[in-house]
């Protein structure tokens, strides 16, 4: 059984200088594009992060400095992985709290117009987490009896995620063969940011999640403290979070006339 879709899925993973969304860069990324025909097509980049890789990420991912030295950086090709990824939905295997947030922010320093409203998302992670409580090798075993060979290489953990949510929605009647249900269903809070700073609440307001104001609505906070605004924009936070809460401002601001 394939997955029912409506449009293209792409399935991806990302090797990283490390695991600061802010501070860390790609070195590699793969991506797996599902068509609502069941076709398939596998792109795989190595990039320069413009920066050393760490031994300790080296050791888990195999990529060193020397075999991305001429290769080029994430803005070079920028255009080139969006364009793979535009107009279709996501999925990773731990998606939603690293490599979303993470590829969003190469995305903005590349000066690429994106925005999470236009894709849905799975992520593969949460499901197992909520059904299994495993690690995506095991995950890998469990539905589908293969041992995962080349772990943290790119493309193999791509590849695995792929097979596993398809053997997820097969194995358990409850989850429903579409992107709307399981994008819902992997989703651990409904953030606006794509990093979980700004969520949602129970009525659908935007409230920051973290800090002296966690639980506080955005424009209860930004109407009562207006400096906290400035602060975020100069704080040490991603820039897709910045533009949402530019956003919430500008909305409220042009609301206000």
């Amino acid at each position: 059984m394939g997955l029912d879709l409506k449009r293209p899925l792409c399935f991806f993973d990302l090797e990283t200088t490390g695991v600061n969304v802010v501070s860390d860069r790609i070195v590699e990324i793969a991506v797996l594009k599902l068509l609502p025909n069941g076709n398939k097509e596998g792109k795989t980049w190595l990039v320069n992060p413009e920066m050393p890789i760490p031994k300790g990420a080296s050791d888990v991912h195999g990529i060193t400095n020397e075999q991305v030295k001429d290769a080029p950086n994430f803005k070079t090709l920028s255009k080139e992985i969006y364009d793979f990824m535009k107009d279709c939905d996501w999925a990773g295997f731990n998606s939603d709290r690293f490599d979303i947030p993470l590829i969003a922010e190469e995305f903005m320093r590349a000066e690429v117009d994106f925005d999470l409203k236009n894709h849905k998302t799975i992520d593969v992670q949460t499901i197992f987490h909520k059904m299994e409580q495993r690690t995506l090798s095991a995950a890998l075993k469990f539905y589908c009896d293969k041992e995962l060979v080349n772990a943290h290489s790119a493309m193999a953990d791509t590849d695995a995620t792929y097979e596993v949510l398809l053997a997820q929605v097969e194995r358990y009647e409850e989850l429903e063969n579409n992107l709307d249900f399981l994008s819902e269903f992997s989703t651990r809070k409904r953030s606006l940011d794509v990093a979980g700073f700004i969520i949602l609440n129970k009525e659908n307001v935007a409230c920051f999640s973290f800090g002296k104001h966690k639980g506080k609505t955005v424009d209860e906070v930004l109407e009562k403290e207006p400096g906290y605004f400035g602060w975020l924009l100069n704080a040490d936070f991603p820039l897709y979070t910045k533009k949402v809460l530019t956003a919430i401002r500008l909305s409220k601001f042009n609301g206000a006339k």
